[in-house]
């Protein structure tokens, strides 16, 4: 993935920033409620206090001031990834972070297929953060998902963003 090995989060300010490396991808659009990227998927969006991101750089950003956090959804498609482990592609979500532990590892199963999941603890320029991480492989891309908050603030979203994940579908081909 061409963003691998940079972790999502940004500098942890006054309201959490979430950053990629990544070229954002037109086409998307969002209509009752969904997200339809024109890599083949869809996400329903959360709640209320979520906002879409304008110019993000991953194909769905999304910031919350209140409690602060960020969550974001991407897919790549083609390219190495496609042959590396999901436990592999869940840990290069988090490279970046400092004095970083991981607090939960196991499987999840979205859209009928098995993902890697992650919560991971740690610090990103002097604010501890924790990540949420969760990485699928479909037939043509690898799908990645991450919730970014200030540990005080974690909780707070992670309902949310398990909703926006198990929601996740590939469109027929």
């Amino acid at each position: 993935m061409r963003r691998r090995g940079a972790l999502y989060t940004g500098s942890v300010t006054g309201s959490l920033a979430l950053g990629v490396l990544l070229a954002g991808c037109a086409g998307s659009r969002i209509d009752g409620g969904a997200f339809s990227s024109p890599k083949g998927y869809q996400v329903r969006l959360p709640g209320p206090g979520w906002q879409v991101e304008a110019g993000a750089s991953a194909d769905l950003e999304l910031r919350r001031g209140n409690p602060p956090g960020g969550m974001l959804a991407d897919a790549t498609c083609g390219g190495p990834e496609s042959s590396r482990s999901l436990d592999v592609l869940a840990r290069h979500l988090t490279i970046g972070l400092a004095h970083r532990s991981t607090v939960l590892s196991d499987t999840w199963t979205v859209d009928g297929r098995p993902a890697a999941h992650r919560v991971v603890r740690g610090s990103r320029d002097g604010a501890e953060v924790a990540v949420e991480a969760v990485v699928l492989r479909g037939p043509r891309c690898v799908h990645d998902f991450l919730y970014v908050a200030p540990v005080s603030a974690f909780e707070d979203g992670r309902r949310d963003f398990k909703a926006l994940v198990e929601s996740f579908a590939e469109a027929a081909r």
